[in-house]
């Protein structure tokens, strides 16, 4: 008789507590998060005497008409790029959640005040300056990176290394990008500016926030793989500064180039500019994604010659698609299967790393229960393929 199947959720937790109060910080700062964009951007606008009721909903709905549809299409890049050990889908849709609600709310009121601050003291020029230039950067880059910061905490043996810190931030900064475009199409329609935003913003230019965010996942993505404990502290904080910095480039070009006459002009001959780094960017990311499939099959030899899994298993872990090989061979168990023996690679990788800098890892705690499933899992496949045949 077969044992009785179990999930990989199912396998022991040393980490259950600091979980759960990662969850309730989590649901808190959404819930603080969502009360500050309805009360900015519903409330107070509607409570306004300039403001007429059902042009406001109009101009808002087609703000969110042209961005959620956009950023879903976006969300497919970074999924295609995490075809190995793919990150679970509840720590995924977090981060867009943290993206969307809770950095964009903290961050629009923030933003806010510093700009009423500035126009009141120095005049409506330079407080656009402050604002782009200044307070969006560092604000925003901070709120989204708090996301990060709770992955890398409270989901610890989710988050590997410099690939997932790429994959979180890239949907952080999506559902902050998103929110953020509905404010920016709906205040372009009353300068009948919606066509250029929406070219800008929507088709030329998406991987902006994306791009910013990645510099402090890569951060924190070194500090997971480092041995060196200056390192994981000092590694997020240059990450955060390279966000920083990138934003306040975009930004200030911006600025600058609305102040020329021909700025239609200089603004996409820097977009093509930043094209080209969008572009290097993705190769990078590329090449990490194959340095992580380098990694998973260095960790899985010996479980060939413990006879854990079979060399045709090997590969199929290691197939750029093999995930999706296994769900239309097997169902879901096939995909089950190839996540645990790719946790089983990453883990094994992890606690090397830890041995070797002297220092525990929460991983090393499942690598036994991993083989156990995987025995399972190989266990179930073959009775069910032999009953197919």
């Amino acid at each position: 008789m077969m044992p009785p199947s179990h999930g990989l959720s199912d396998l022991p937790d040393p980490e259950k507590t600091r979980r759960r109060v990662g969850l309730v910080l989590f649901l808190l700062g959404n819930l603080v998060g969502f009360g500050l964009l309805v009360l900015f951007l519903v409330i107070l606008p509607l409570l306004s005497p300039q403001v007429q009721f059902l042009r406001y909903c109009l101009v808002m709905l087609l703000g969110a008409v042209l961005a959620f549809p956009a950023a879903a299409v976006y969300l497919t890049v970074p999924r295609l790029l995490d075809r190995y050990d793919p990150e679970p889908a509840f720590a995924l849709i977090g981060c867009l959640c943290w993206g969307a609600i809770a950095a964009c709310g903290f961050s629009l009121v923030i933003n806010t005040f510093v700009g009423e601050v500035a126009l009141a003291v120095a005049g409506a020029d330079v407080a656009t300056v402050v604002g782009a230039v200044l307070s969006a950067p560092f604000v925003e880059e901070f709120w989204k990176g708090v996301g990060l910061v709770g992955v890398f905490y409270f989901l610890r043996r989710e988050f590997d290394g410099v690939v997932d810190g790429i994959i979180y931030a890239t949907f952080i900064a999506i559902g902050f990008a998103a929110v953020e475009n509905v404010i920016y199409y709906a205040r372009a329609v009353s300068t009948d500016q919606i066509g250029f935003a929406f070219l800008v913003r929507g088709v030329l230019a998406p991987w902006g926030h994306p791009l910013y965010t990645a510099m402090t996942g890569i951060g924190f993505g070194i500090a997971r793989e480092t041995t060196k404990s200056w390192v994981r502290w000092v590694a997020p904080l240059v990450g955060y500064g390279g966000a920083v910095v990138l934003h306040m480039i975009w930004n200030g070009a911006a600025v600058l180039f609305g102040t020329f006459e021909d700025g239609r002009f200089m603004f996409y001959l820097s977009l093509v500019l930043w094209l080209m780094f969008v572009t290097a960017f993705l190769i990078m990311v590329i090449v990490l994604v194959r340095r992580r499939e380098k990694i998973i099959r260095a960790n899985l030899l010996d479980e060939v010659a413990l006879k854990t899994i079979d060399l045709g298993e090997l590969e199929l872990v290691c197939s750029a698609f093999g995930l999706m090989k296994a769900r239309i061979r097997y169902g879901k168990k096939g995909s089950e299967f190839v996540r645990a023996v790719a946790r089983l690679a990453l883990s094994k990788w992890h606690t090397t790393r830890a041995i070797a800098g002297s220092t525990h890892t929460v991983s090393m705690d499942f690598i036994g229960p991993l083989r156990a499933r995987i025995r399972e899992l190989r266990a179930g496949l073959a009775a069910s393929q032999s009953v197919g045949q």
